[in-house]
């Protein structure tokens, strides 16, 4: 039981900078697609894009990922992940 959760523990810090550098890359994406549009989409996703990035600066990198993937359904746009 001990070795199981040590390997959790170990691929948490192995996923963890991968989402972190992925997260930048995602708002970027958000915010091109809105930047231009006035619509209501565009407004919800510009919101959810700051929270994104707010949970970005606290760490919660698959939490950031989640509001930026719920930005992008919200406007129908698909993202590019890196991986």
């Amino acid at each position: 039981m001990k070795t199981v959760l040590m390997t959790i523990v170990a691929l948490g810090f192995a996923v963890s900078p991968a989402l972190a550098n992925e997260c930048p890359l995602l708002h970027a994406q958000v915010m091109a697609a809105a930047d231009y549009r006035l619509d209501d989409a565009a407004y919800k996703a510009k919101m959810l894009a700051a929270e994104g990035e707010t949970l970005h600066k606290a760490g919660k990198h698959a939490e950031s990922v989640a509001k930026y993937e719920e930005a992008a359904k919200a406007m129908g746009i698909t993202l590019t992940h890196k991986h």
